[in-house]
């Protein structure tokens, strides 16, 4: 597949099959992820990956029963693989407290840094993970974890210091299994805003 058509036949999935993903292709999209630009090379940011046999818990934790009867995206909570991306904020600073890297003063501490790279660099794997899943064939949906951060945290023994960028669902989109291409999802009301053409997005030689 060509890159402009992942671009732009990417889309936010939020009906999943129950069919589940190959570990191996959960790795290979985690493999072309760790490729994504990183200040210095850090690379800092880490992926619990919670399969099929754990995603009741993590939606336990999320959102509530009372909740998921008005729930609008019910198939949301078939999707086989929850992908929970993190920004380790630390070690940045033991990058930059390096030889190499000594003489920018980043350092110091995390306080220092004009702009925090660690959730940039999480966000850069994050989208490279959406376009990984729609080159394979695979839907995918990013979301925040608005509700049950901290449950979801002590349960998964995840450090203080690691920021929550957000969580991305993996699958099948429902009726798109492996070998059938059609598939119809439905949108979300955001999806009717127009894009932003290039001309309204560029301010030339200046603001």
């Amino acid at each position: 597949m060509e890159f402009a058509d992942v671009v732009r036949g990417r889309r936010m999935t939020r009906a999943f099959s129950k069919q589940p993903v190959d570990s191996k292709l959960v790795s290979q999209i985690i493999d072309l992820a760790s490729r994504a630009p990183s200040a210095g090379k850090t690379q800092g940011w880490h992926a619990i990956i919670i399969d099929s046999s754990a995603t009741a818990k993590f939606w336990d934790d999320t959102l509530a029963m009372e909740k998921r009867e008005s729930f609008r995206w019910k198939q949301l909570l078939d999707a086989p693989v929850i992908a929970l991306v993190f920004a380790d904020p630390e070690s940045y600073v033991e990058r930059y407290s390096e030889h190499d890297k000594a003489h920018t003063g980043l350092g110091a501490s995390t306080e220092v840094w004009p702009t925090p790279y660690w959730t940039v660099d999480a966000s850069f794997a994050a989208m490279t993970m959406l376009l990984a899943a729609e080159d394979v064939g695979l839907g995918a949906l990013f979301f925040g974890v608005f509700h049950g951060e901290q449950q979801l945290r002590t349960r998964l023994h995840v450090p203080e210091a690691m920021q929550l960028i957000g969580a991305i669902a993996l699958g099948w989109p429902d009726g798109r299994e492996a070998g059938n291409e059609s598939h119809q999802t439905e949108k979300g009301l955001s999806a009717t805003r127009a894009r932003r053409s290039a001309e309204q997005i560029i301010h030339l030689n200046g603001w």
